[in-house]
C-alpha cells in the first residue's frame, strides 16, 4: 500500500471493502466517488495506528462500500467533505479477501483483531449472502480468531439443527450465529449451553445448541459457524472427522449431555424439550399415569391419512395429541370423533396402577380421525405425540398402509358397530372429508391382446367393462354375434388383472367361436365399470366410442346403428338409450336437476315410470349421460379430468362425470327408441344395511362437490310433467 492510493477487495455484489494509508474519520463516513458530491453515499470506516508508521503515513484505515451495478469501474474516492476530504486513487487490480486480511492483519497488528471485530459488526447486518460469510471467515481467520470445532452435527424432525463441540469463547444463553457452508445461510439467535470438557485444550469448555435453520441447511452442507463470542466474533469450523446424527439419534445425544449443561432457563427448557423428542421407541406405556394408547387401523392414500384406535385417559392428563411426520404436524384430538370402547376399559380393570382414581363410567376411548400431513419428507417416520399437563411428552410410532380411499373407507367403515351412536359423525366429520380430498389415481393398462382382425377405425369401437366372472359376459357377446351390425363392430373386452390372466385363453376362444373383432385388455387399479371403461378408452386412438356395461344387454337388434346414426347428426355429443327393468319398469331414462330450492339443487334419474311411458318420446336433451351405455367422443374423458375417485359405489361416479362432461361443453341426449336390459349394481358384503350406508356416504359426498356449483347455475326443468 502507497499514500494516496486505496486497494479495493468484492465482499459481495452489494459491498466493496477498501483498504488505505492516512487519517481518515472513524464510523460513518460521506463519500464521494469518481467525482460525484461529498454526500451522496455513506461508507463505514474502521482505522487503526500503524505498527511501522512513516513520515509519509501513521495510520491505516478499512472502508465498507456499499456499491452498486455501475460501481464496477471506479478510479477515485474522497472521503470527507470537499473541502476537508481526503482523496484516493484505486489501484488498477481488486484484491482477494485473503491478501485484504493479510493486509489489515499485518499493518494494524495487535489492534487487527479489533478493527476486523467492527468490520465484522457491519457486515453481519442485513442481507448476509454466502460470498459475504466467505469473505468474514477470511477476515477472521486472518485475525486468529478461529476458536474451536463442531464435533458432531444432529438433525431432527422439526428442522432445528443440533451442535456440539468446543470452544474457548461460547457463552452460555442465546447467541447469534452463522452457518457457513454450502447452503443460503442464515443470521439468528441459537441457544447455547456450555459443559465441562477434560478433554478440551486449556479454557475451553464443551458447547451444545439448537440452531433453527432453514430447510436448506441440512448437516452436510455446514462448514462452520460464524458467532459472537465473549470477545468478539469467533469462527468454529466442522471438525474434518465430525459426526452426523439422524432425526431418530439426536434425542440421546442430548439427553447425555443435559444434566451436567449449565445455561439461561429458556436455554435448558429448550434443550430438555428437544431431548424427550421422537427417537423412533414407543413410550406412552412407560408413563407414571393411567395413560395409555393403540391404534387398529391406519391407512395412508396420497398423503391422507385415515387413522382409527383407542386412547385411554381416564383422569384426563393429556392435553394435546398430534400426528406428526417430519417437519409436519396436526392436532388430530380436535377434529376427531370419540367412540364407545368398552373393551379398552375392561382390559385395564385389572392393573390397579392404571385404573382411574374416579372410577367413571365413561367408555369413549376409542376414536377415529382424517388428517393430511404436508411434509416434503415422505419417508420419514409416522407418529402420534400426546403432551400432559406437565409438558411431558410421549410418543407412538404408527406404520401406515399404503391403499387406496376408497379401500382405506371400506375397511375403515366395516370394522365399526353399525349399531353405535357415533357412526352419523364419523361419516359426515371423518369419512366424506377423507373421501372427498382423496386425489384421482388412473387405471393402469397391464396387457393387451386382439382376438382377431382388430380394426378400431371401421366403426366405433364397443368398451365392455367386465368386472365380474365369465358367465356374465358370455351370454352379452351371444348377443352381440347374433346382431348383424355388432357383429362387425370391433368390440374392446376390459378386465381387472386378476381376471384376465384367469379367462384370457377361454375369452379368446369365445371370440374366435363367435367371428368377433375383440381386444382384450387386462387393467390395473379398477374398482367398478367406469375404471374398467377409462382403461379401454386409453386402449383406443378413434374418435367415438359405445361405452357398454357387461350388466346390461339390448332389447333388440339394432340398437348400435340406431346410436351411431344419431350421433353423426349430432357430432361431438354423449346420446344413451333407455335402461329398463325385467318388470318393464324404467331403471334410468335420463337426469335431471331440480333447482326450485336454489339453495340446494337436486340431480335426479327418470326411474320406476312404465316403459311405455317415455318409448313414444323423441330424442331429449338431458343433464347428464349415462355412460353404463351410450355413444361419446373418446376424449370428453380426457377432457373432464377422469372419473373421480372420492366415490365408494359407482352410481355417483357415473353421475359426477356425466355432469361435468356436460358442463365442459358436450351436450347429452336421451334417445328413447333405444332400450337396454339390466338390474342394479350387486350389494356389497355386508347385506342391504352396508349397501344403504355406503350410498349414503355417496350421496353426501357428491353434494359436498356439486351442491355450491348447481345453486349458482340456472337449470332448465327436465322431469316429466
Amino acid at each position: 500500500m502507497r499514500s494516496g492510493r486505496v486497494l479495493g477487495c468484492r465482499v459481495d455484489e452489494t459491498t466493496l471493502l477498501i483498504i488505505g494509508l492516512g487519517r481518515v474519520m472513524a464510523g460513518e463516513v460521506v463519500v464521494g466517488v469518481d467525482g460525484d458530491q461529498a454526500g451522496t453515499r455513506r461508507a463505514f470506516v474502521s482505522q487503526w495506528r500503524l505498527a511501522a508508521p512513516s513520515p509519509r503515513a501513521k495510520h491505516g484505515f478499512a472502508a465498507l462500500l456499499p456499491t452498486g451495478a455501475t460501481d464496477r469501474g471506479m478510479t477515485t474516492i474522497r472521503f470527507g467533505e470537499d473541502e476537508t476530504g481526503a482523496g484516493y486513487i484505486f489501484a488498477p487490480r481488486l484484491a482477494s479477501a485473503e491478501e485484504a486480511a493479510a493486509l489489515v492483519t499485518e499493518s494494524a497488528a495487535s489492534q487487527s483483531a479489533a478493527v476486523i471485530d467492527r468490520l465484522v459488526d457491519v457486515l453481519m447486518v442485513g442481507n448476509v449472502n454466502r460470498r459475504r460469510l466467505l469473505t468474514i471467515r477470511k477476515l477472521l481467520q486472518a485475525a486468529d480468531a478461529s476458536d474451536g470445532f463442531v464435533e458432531l452435527i444432529g438433525e431432527r424432525h422439526d428442522r432445528t439443527t443440533f451442535l456440539q463441540g468446543w470452544s474457548r469463547s461460547m457463552v452460555p444463553g442465546p447467541c447469534r450465529v452463522s452457518l457457513v457452508g454450502k447452503a443460503t445461510p442464515v443470521v439468528e439467535e441459537c441457544g447455547i449451553a456450555v459443559y465441562p470438557r477434560p478433554d478440551a485444550p486449556d479454557s475451553a469448555s464443551g458447547f451444545v445448541g439448537l440452531l433453527t435453520a432453514n430447510q436448506a441447511a441440512r448437516a452436510l452442507d455446514i462448514e462452520g459457524l460464524v458467532y459472537r463470542g465473549r470477545a468478539g466474533w469467533r469462527y468454529a469450523a466442522v471438525h474434518p472427522r465430525r459426526r452426523i446424527a439422524g432425526p431418530l439419534e439426536t434425542p440421546e445425544h442430548i439427553r447425555s449431555l443435559l444434566l451436567r449443561s449449565h445455561s439461561a432457563p429458556d436455554v435448558l427448557l429448550s434443550l430438555r424439550a428437544a431431548a424427550n423428542s421422537f427417537d423412533g421407541k414407543e413410550t406412552v406405556s412407560s408413563l407414571p399415569y393411567p395413560v395409555r394408547m393403540g391404534t387398529d387401523n391406519t391407512f395412508e392414500a396420497d398423503g391422507n391419512l385415515l387413522v382409527s384406535g383407542w386412547l385411554y385417559d381416564p383422569d384426563d392428563h393429556v392435553v394435546a395429541v398430534r400426528l406428526r411426520r417430519g417437519d409436519a404436524s396436526t392436532r388430530v384430538d380436535e377434529r376427531w370423533t370419540r367412540l364407545d370402547r368398552p373393551d379398552v376399559t375392561d382390559s385395564f380393570n385389572d392393573q390397579q396402577h392404571l385404573v382411574s382414581r374416579l372410577r367413571s363410567e365413561q367408555h369413549a376411548h376409542g376414536f377415529i380421525s382424517h388428517a393430511k400431513l404436508q411434509s416434503e419428507d415422505c419417508g420419514a417416520p409416522l407418529y402420534f405425540e400426546l403432551t400432559l399437563r406437565d409438558l411431558r411428552r410421549a410418543f407412538l410410532p404408527v406404520n401406515p398402509t399404503r391403499v387406496s380411499a376408497r379401500l382405506a373407507a371400506l375397511r375403515h367403515i366395516g370394522s365399526i358397530d353399525p349399531e353405535t351412536c357415533a357412526l352419523p359423525a364419523i361419516i359426515d366429520t371423518q369419512i366424506v372429508p377423507f373421501l372427498g380430498e382423496a386425489e384421482r389415481s388412473a387405471p393402469v393398462i397391464d396387457a393387451i391382446l386382439d382376438a382377431g382382425s382388430f380394426d378400431q377405425q371401421s366403426s366405433p369401437p364397443i368398451i365392455i367393462g367386465a368386472g365380474g366372472t365369465e358367465e356374465h359376459i358370455s351370454p352379452l357377446l351371444a348377443l352381440l354375434a347374433l346382431d348383424p351390425e355388432t357383429r362387425r363392430a370391433p368390440i374392446v373386452i376390459v378386465m381387472p388383472a386378476e381376471r384376465y390372466r384367469r379367462q384370457v385363453a377361454c375369452l379368446s376362444e369365445l371370440a374366435r367361436f363367435y367371428r368377433l373383432s375383440v381386444r382384450l385388455v387386462s387393467a390395473k387399479g379398477t374398482a367398478d365399470y367406469y375404471d374398467l371403461l377409462e382403461a379401454g378408452a386409453q386402449a383406443l386412438s378413434c374418435e367415438t366410442i359405445v361405452p357398454l356395461s357387461a350388466s346390461l344387454i339390448p332389447h333388440a337388434t339394432g340398437w348400435y346403428g340406431k346410436l351411431v346414426a344419431t350421433t353423426a347428426t349430432l357430432k361431438g355429443s354423449i346420446i344413451s338409450p333407455v335402461q329398463a327393468y325385467e318388470d318393464h319398469s324404467v331403471r334410468w331414462a335420463g337426469s335431471w336437476i331440480d333447482d326450485d330450492n336454489y339453495d340446494q339443487p337436486v340431480v335426479g334419474r327418470y326411474t320406476g315410470y312404465p316403459l311405455k311411458a317415455v318409448t313414444e318420446m323423441t330424442l331429449t336433451r338431458i343433464a347428464a349421460a349415462s355412460l353404463e351405455c351410450c355413444i361419446m367422443p373418446r376424449d370428453a374423458l380426457l377432457r373432464a379430468g377422469g372419473f373421480s375417485g372420492s366415490y365408494l359405489g359407482a352410481q355417483e361416479k357415473g353421475l359426477d362425470l356425466g355432469l361435468r362432461i356436460s358442463r365442459s361443453g358436450i351436450d347429452s341426449y336421451l334417445l328413447p327408441s333405444v332400450q337396454m336390459w339390466g338390474c342394479d349394481e350387486p350389494r356389497e358384503e355386508g347385506g342391504a344395511a352396508m349397501a344403504t350406508l355406503l350410498e349414503e356416504i355417496d350421496r353426501k359426498i357428491f353434494k359436498s362437490i356439486w351442491a355450491p356449483v348447481l345453486a349458482v347455475e340456472k337449470h332448465p326443468k327436465r322431469r316429466p310433467t
